[in-house]
């Protein structure tokens, strides 16, 4: 592909959520302290359980896509904080802020013209670049749609 420039510019929107109908941050403001530790009524976590899980799983989609000494994680068990770990306010704020800069690593990954996108990525399985910034994509678009059906379980979400 001679000029791809228009394809990084689309994945980096949709990797932003500018094309979605809210992004984590988005969903994620204005829930208020006393809710981040709240599990709604047949939920197995709670509103920061899930937004940690979100750091996590990026992060290491993203250190698959850089690491050549990349080391799987253990499903389910280190996607995910203990069952029973409650977050402080100041916790919260560190996933979003880690999940924004994890993002913006990714942007970069994606901007720059040396990133062959479509490249099978050497340690890996035949999976690309394009690829798991689809699976982020995916991912985030999808623990997003969660974390607001919380919030409107909990009767704190207004659209």
């Amino acid at each position: 592909m001679k000029d791809d420039s228009q394809l990084r510019n689309e994945l980096i929107n949709y990797l932003n959520g500018s094309f979605t109908h809210k992004n984590i941050f988005d969903a994620a403001m204005g829930i208020p302290d006393n809710l981040i530790n709240s599990k709604p009524d047949n939920v197995p976590y709670s509103f920061w359980q899930l937004l940690e899980h979100i750091r996590i799983s990026q992060l290491d989609m993203i250190d698959f896509i850089r690491n050549s000494d990349y080391k799987e994680l253990e499903w389910p068990k280190d996607y995910w904080p203990a069952p029973d770990k409650n977050a402080t306010k100041s916790m919260w704020d560190d996933s979003l802020s880690q999940i924004k800069r994890d993002l913006k690593s990714l942007e970069n990954i994606i901007k720059n013209p040396e990133t062959n996108l479509l490249a099978p990525i050497p340690h890996g399985k035949g999976q690309t670049i394009f690829k798991e910034v689809l699976q982020v994509v995916d991912h985030l678009a999808y623990h997003t749609g969660i974390l607001i059906l919380m919030r409107r379980a909990l009767n704190n979400w207004t659209d």
